[in-house]
């Protein structure tokens, strides 16, 4: 079941932003009186499962849900219509018109795209805010995986400063180290100040093994609630008890006692845990898969959160300067790819790594924000100057503009294949590596 919510939150989300970056070129064009042929959501190579015209364009739903397509007259695209650039050019065609109006054709898919997420921010920071664990509440500190460790960070440290600079958001330090290059984290441990300095080689560490839990408040193992059929609800915890030893070992924080947990799969330990002020201990059966069917007390509930409230006007200008963020960060993580050191390529992934963003359940707010982040990211990469991509159609016809010579038709077919190949050869690449990481 939480397979089927997350494919069907990716495929809705995917949909929507194909059908807003289809109609940003579609409007366009039309508004230049270009004529469009076929507006599809999904390809229909071969047929398609629904369509239906008006006016003078099929409207429909391909098969292949790998995107969708505007075909507009007389352009090179996807389709590699022949026949039709064969004929003379007619006042209707896209190949007709003078090249400003092409250009404004193309980059409507990407003007639209960041249009859409610079709206899905404001409407999130409209409906829900914005809000966070202050980093000055955490007064038990972070909890670190392995990879922080290694970085020389430990748990139960308090950040002070990145290179310098305050920490008002926990997810700032994992940001300024990934995207800023951060070189020294400044913390408060056992009461000294002391700088770490982030070893050579810790981003390329950080970037393949990360998974959310570099760095993370650190808190007390209190129940929230019990899973009905686990070893605890059969042990008789209850919410609002604080577990504090397993097996007469003292685990006072959730971090401590989750790799203990996790080596006793399949045992039955013995759990102390403290209810209205007493002491008391219960055998807990561990399940096979490392869980006793206990949902801790989130970080947010035991410190409290600050959160930052917008109006209908005010939401859109925050909206802007969150789409303008997260454009930058996506640009610096782009960067990674080519990096030698970091080796970013290995974790390119496809539809499985975006299915696993995905929450498990349907939740409307983290629908949202994926989506206005993959709106974002859409547009970025549909402005790459790629042949078969939006930015080559750019390229191509700045060339124009600045050289007065426009490429012939043999040309852009030709460049169309080159990039519809080697996006192909990125997909399989993307997929194979989600494959390949299901196995390891």
């Amino acid at each position: 079941m939480i397979i089927l919510i997350k494919a069907l939150q990716l495929i809705l989300s995917l949909s929507i932003l194909v059908i807003v970056h289809e109609f940003g070129h579609f409007i366009a064009a039309r508004i230049f009186k270009t004529k469009v042929e076929k507006f599809y959501l999904f390809f229909d190579w071969g047929f398609s499962l629904f369509k239906f015209k008006k006016g003078e364009t099929e409207y429909g739903i391909g098969w292949l849900p790998l995107g969708g397509y505007v075909k507009i007259a007389g352009m090179v695209d996807e389709s590699m219509d022949k026949e039709q650039l064969k004929q003379p050019p007619q006042l209707w065609e896209f190949r007709s018109k003078p090249a400003w109006q092409r250009l404004i054709i193309m980059m409507g898919g990407i003007i639209m795209n960041v249009l859409l997420g610079i709206f899905i921010y404001s409407m999130i920071l409209f409906a829900w805010g914005e809000e966070y664990i202050p980093v000055a509440k955490m007064q038990n500190g972070i909890s670190v995986d392995s990879t922080g460790l290694k970085m020389g960070l430990l748990n139960g440290d308090k950040i002070i400063s990145v290179d310098g600079k305050s920490i008002e958001k926990i997810n700032e330090v994992f940001t300024k180290i990934v995207f800023d290059d951060a070189k020294i984290i400044q913390v408060e441990r056992a009461g000294q100040v002391t700088d770490i300095t982030i070893p050579s080689g810790a981003l390329k560490e950080i970037i393949a093994t990360a998974k959310g839990d570099l760095i993370n408040p650190r808190i007390p193992f209190y129940v929230d609630s019990l899973e009905p059929t686990g070893g605890a609800a059969k042990a008789l915890l209850k919410p609002n008890d604080q577990l504090i030893g397993i097996d007469g070992n003292s685990f006072p924080y959730f971090d401590l006692a989750k790799p203990y947990i996790l080596m006793h799969k399949g045992k039955t330990v013995a759990v102390t845990y403290l209810r209205d002020g007493d002491t008391l201990t219960a055998p807990v059966a561990i399940s096979t898969e490392g869980a006793m069917g206990i949902y801790p007390v989130s970080p947010e509930k035991l410190y409290g959160t600050k959160k930052f409230e917008y109006g209908f006007w005010a939401s859109f200008p925050a909206g802007y300067n969150k789409t303008w963020t997260t454009l930058g960060n996506y640009v610096k993580q782009f960067k990674l790819i080519f990096s030698p050191e970091v080796q970013g390529y290995k974790q390119i992934g496809g539809f499985i790594t975006m299915g696993k963003v995905m929450s498990p359940t349907w939740d409307w707010q983290s629908f949202w924000s994926f989506s206005a982040f993959l709106s974002i990211a859409l547009a970025f990469m549909n402005f790459l100057p790629i042949p078969a991509l939006d930015g080559g159609h750019v390229l191509f016809t700045l060339y124009e503009m600045v050289s007065r010579r426009k490429p012939s038709d043999k040309f852009l077919e030709y460049a169309q294949v080159v990039g519809m190949v080697f996006l192909l050869a990125l997909m399989i690449f993307a997929n194979g590596n989600d494959i390949i990481k299901l196995f390891r």
